[in-house]
């Protein structure tokens, strides 16, 4: 009678053992068969099923791997934020080589006397622009803005 309690209470607690282990455990860790499947085996043979959990489905190592909580990090400890200070360190360094070159640009334009084509013998920056203008003298219209992308950084 006494051997019958026994093996009562060892079935019992093999089969809770074996059926919460497989309830805790991540779905894409257990192996053989699918999570909802091992806990169905577990139910229809509950002995069986947990001594079959234990020897060939359960993840192998230390035991189920717990995601580390996440916690805000200090800014130099965290790799994305290192990323993006040296993306926008480059970005600054970029923006500053453009500036250098337009002002020299802009710069020797200046002390060649303008842009190319503006020579005395060019006819100006707005010549043939006012076509199609009527020229009464109420007319306050300014010729036609050049509409071309010319990549400059502002």
């Amino acid at each position: 009678m006494l051997f019958r309690v026994v093996l009562a209470v060892a079935v019992l607690v093999i089969f809770v053992y074996g059926l919460v282990d497989v309830i805790r455990t991540d779905g894409r860790l257990t192996r053989g068969i699918s999570k909802p499947a091992w806990i169905i085996v577990m139910i229809v043979l509950p002995v069986v099923g947990a001594i079959l959990w234990l020897l060939i489905g359960r993840p192998r190592g230390k035991g189920p791997a717990r995601p580390a909580p996440r916690h805000p990090i200090a800014p130099d400890d965290d790799p994305d934020f290192l990323r993006n200070l040296e993306v926008r360190r480059r970005k600054q360094a970029e923006t500053a080589r453009l500036k250098k070159l337009k002002e020299d640009l802009e710069a020797k334009e200046k002390s060649d006397g303008g842009p190319a084509g503006s020579g005395p013998d060019s006819p100006g920056p707005h010549a043939g622009k006012d076509k199609g203008h009527s020229g009464a003298a109420g007319d306050t219209s300014t010729p036609d803005a050049d509409t071309h992308d010319t990549g400059d950084v502002k």
